[in-house]
């Protein structure tokens, strides 16, 4: 299957779309902070085994689009990103401190396979169809 990836325990088509905000949305990823911002969102993942299939940085905010092996909760991999890159960018972009965080709280995560909810239900309850039973 197109996208499948595994792990020794699993197989997987995890897919992921995050959003992160600046603190009050603030236009900060523009010029070398941008260029740095994905240079740290490409080294993250690539660490963790997070494979980016996309990537757009705005100036007031940022999309990924991620595979993740199943061990891996949305919310912890939002919290290292965030984490990781806010450290690493106020520390080489004095300027970005202005107001002390990096990022809101808060973030979008959406999830994205190849096939929809309807045909995964209909495969699901197509199952016990044509069972035979012995008898137990």
């Amino acid at each position: 299957m197109a996208g499948e990836r595994s792990t020794r325990h699993a197989h997987f088509n995890l897919n992921y779309h995050l959003v992160f905000t600046p603190k009050y949305r603030r236009r900060s990823f523009y010029g070398p902070a941008r260029e740095r911002l994905m240079e740290i969102f490409t080294a993250t993942c690539a660490e963790r085994d997070w494979l980016i299939r996309g990537m757009e940085v705005m100036p007031d905010h940022v999309h990924l689009f991620l595979s993740c092996p199943p061990k891996w909760a949305p919310s912890d991999i939002a919290k290292i990103l965030k984490g990781v890159s806010a450290r690493l960018l106020l520390q080489e972009f004095p300027e970005l401190k202005r107001r002390g965080h990096l990022w809101t709280p808060s973030y979008y995560v959406g999830s994205a396979g190849a096939i929809s909810a309807e045909v995964i239900q209909r495969y699901i309850e197509g199952q016990r169809k044509g069972q035979v039973d012995d008898g137990a």
